[in-house]
């Protein structure tokens, strides 16, 4: 859902392509992804490649900003295996890295306040604010009282609450999640979907985004919203990753529905009071004791957000919490559940969180029960991430180094360089203490065998996270992820307006140069069917976007938008020329094709300013609906109008009416066909 230039010249789709590519707002990221791919996203970091702006620095440098994933590139300039020392992780040192990386960091990043915490060996190490909670009152951040907004992160929460009840006996992670629903989530090719598929994201759900978050101060029933529109299946259970608020929502319910308590009072109960998580919550509005605590979230420095988010599907992403208690939960699943005399979960349970890996890819990294895995620098790493609108923030435990790291930022930054902070903050880290000491992986590939397995992955795909069933599914054919093969066997990646090449290690196994992600891709008879990219296929992977969503189906569009265009201005100039020249008036199929061109170009400025909302977080409750009418009654009067005009034409026109009305016939067939593909003539108001 990254922007692409059009390929014609048709002002209106230009605008139309941009500002859906616009749309690919980070609600949760995972955010939406995403490739976005992804879109809104409460989620995971959708994958984006951060901005090149200039490196942080402190008392060491800070590597680019890309989330660690796994081995490092065969062709990048990594440093040979025990060339670069650990520095000790002291309280005096890990104080002054962060004390000379963060305010600087801020401050480029224009984002008001971050909060920190690293624990280790079962003990805080360091917590600590930097900036401010709130820019005009000049409040700082305190780690120990000030509440952000981990958005996704709250997952990990509710994959907990689920575990308990599992090992309680009250819940079965491979039965029919149906039978602890008091409504019916339909089957797809009669297979069940359950709460391991939830756990993991290949419940096969398709993306959601309408209200996800909202400011109306008042957190929505979560039965209704949960019932009132279930997304349809793109997948069967198991067979894609996935990611899905909606489906992490339902596992809340679950926990609600069978421990008899509301899912904010479970969660109180059974998982912040013995952890000591005194400030805390998943209610929405905050409890008046802990709403004066709440750090201002921005829209960038010195431009608070529209207020307190409500996110509706609360379970997938609705906590606030301080970064001290946040601490005291990653010191829990550091120590195998337990956190002083408080026993949270068995030790054989967190291990199964941890390490009961799904894997879309073979050799990739995949997901756990929740917790998604990372390799960073060759250390093994679980967590999550979380984006809400104004809220960045990540969550890592090494948990073979007894090192949990917490960071959340208050703001996107200027052009998302808080996410970039966030990102750049962790690999940093790592670099510092826990040095990558692995030799570069050895090539097993050779520079023909590498330029034809590119050529086969050269193209345009879809992610697995999407939406199919409603206008949200233009965004494959208007912004499709490009591959490109490059004349030396290497291919290149187009994410965010920058460029990542990746280069082929074993088949069909590629790796970043100059970074740590790699890409997989499973080909079948010369033909990828898909492929991942880490750190982000636990949430979805690649494959190729069908025909009506290929550059040749955007082209098919443009031009017939082009012939709506010139047949819009022609009008008044053909009447100017009749006049002049004495000409009959010309029938009222003419006519008729005249104002369908004109109510064309008209549904995509509605169609733009439904994006624009979206942007913008707007009303879509008059606009929506508007523009699906107006399609359908464009597109199908449209062919109607021509298909009458080409009668006429064809019984006793000159060669130029005919050639007309066949162009004109074939253009508001175009537009039939992609509409209707991509349900812009629906009056279906879920998204």
């Amino acid at each position: 859902m990254k922007p692409l230039t059009p390929r014609f010249g048709a002002p209106m789709l230009a605008a139309l392509v941009t500002l859906v590519a616009l749309a690919a707002f980070t609600t949760f990221g995972a955010a939406m992804p995403i490739a976005s791919a992804q879109t809104p996203t409460t989620g995971t970091q959708s994958p984006a490649i951060a901005p090149p702006i200039a490196p942080l620095t402190a008392t060491a440098p800070a590597s680019a900003a890309s989330s660690g994933s796994a081995s490092a590139s065969a062709s990048a300039a990594a440093p040979a295996a025990g060339t670069k020392a650990a520095q000790p992780m002291t309280l005096a040192d890990t104080q002054a890295w962060l004390d000379g990386l963060m305010p600087a960091a801020l401050k480029m990043a224009q984002v008001p306040g971050a909060v920190v915490v690293i624990v280790k060996d079962g003990q805080p190490l360091i917590q600590k604010g930097y900036g401010y909670a709130d820019w005009d009152r000049r409040l700082p951040v305190d780690a120990e009282r000030t509440l952000f907004r981990p958005g996704s992160v709250s997952k990990l929460f509710t994959w907990t609450a689920v575990m308990q009840l599992v090992e309680q006996g009250k819940l079965n992670l491979d039965a029919d999640l149906n039978q602890y629903l008091d409504f019916k989530i339909p089957q797809f090719n009669g297979k069940a979907m359950t709460l391991r598929h939830v756990l993991t994201h290949t419940t096969g759900f398709e993306e959601t985004a309408r209200d996800l978050i909202t400011y109306s101060g008042k957190s929505p029933d979560l039965a209704k919203v949960l019932k009132d529109y279930i997304p349809p299946a793109l997948y069967e259970p198991g067979a894609r990753p996935g990611y899905s608020n909606y489906a992490t929502a339902l596992a809340g319910y679950i926990v609600q529905r069978v421990s008899g308590l509301p899912f904010d009072d479970y969660v109180e109960q059974k998982i912040f009071a013995p952890l000591g998580m005194r400030h805390a919550s998943f209610r929405q509005p905050l409890p008046p004791s802990l709403a004066p605590l709440m750090s201002q979230g921005y829209e960038k420095q010195g431009e608070p957000g529209k207020g307190f988010e409500i996110v509706s599907l609360a379970p997938a992403g609705s906590l606030s919490a301080t970064g001290a208690d946040m601490g005291r939960f990653m010191q829990a699943f550091l120590q195998q559940g337990r956190l002083g005399e408080a026993r949270l979960l068995k030790p054989e349970t967190v291990q199964q969180m941890h390490g009961q890996l799904t894997k879309p890819m073979p050799e990739l990294l995949g997901i756990g029960l929740g917790f998604y895995q990372h390799d960073i620098n060759g250390h093994r790493v679980v967590g999550h991430g979380g984006d809400t609108i104004l809220f960045h923030t990540d969550l890592l435990l090494f948990v073979d180094d007894g090192i949990g790291l917490y960071i959340s930022v208050n703001s996107p930054g200027k052009d998302g360089q808080g996410k970039w902070l966030r990102d750049t903050l962790l690999e940093s880290f790592a670099d510092r203490y826990l040095p990558d000491a692995r030799p570069a992986t050895p090539r097993q590939v050779d520079d023909a065998t590498a330029k034809q397995h590119a050529q086969q992955l050269a193209g345009s795909y879809q992610s697995t996270r999407r939406e199919d069933s409603t206008f949200f599914s233009l965004l494959p054919l208007l912004s499709p992820l490009k591959v490109q093969a490059l004349d030396d066997g290497r291919v290149a990646l187009e994410l965010a307006g920058t460029r990542s090449v990746f280069r082929e290690v074993k088949p069909y196994l590629w790796e970043e140069e100059h970074g740590k992600r790699r890409l997989q891709a499973i080909v079948e008879n010369g033909r990828v069917l898909r492929w991942g990219l880490e750190p982000y296929v636990f949430a979805f992977v690649f494959e190729p976007v069908p025909a009506l969503s290929s550059g040749l189906a955007l082209l098919l569009v443009g031009l017939a938008l082009v012939t709506m265009l010139l047949t819009a201005l022609l009008w008044p100039v053909a009447a100017v020329l009749r006049r002049k020249h004495g000409v009959a008036a010309p029938g009222r199929p003419l006519l008729a094709v005249r104002v369908a061109s004109v109510l064309v170009l008209l549904t995509v400025a509605l169609w733009t300013l439904v994006f624009t909302r979206l942007e913008g977080d707007g009303d879509l409750s008059v606009v929506l609906p508007l523009a699906q009418g107006l399609t359908l009654l464009a597109f199908i009067g449209g062919l109607l109008a021509a298909l009458w005009h080409a009668r006429l034409a064809f019984k006793g026109g000159s060669k130029t009416a005919k050639a007309l009305a066949v162009v004109w016939v074939l253009a508001f067939a175009v537009l039939i066909v992609i509409g209707g593909a991509h349900h812009l003539m629906s009056f279906n108001q879920n998204f």
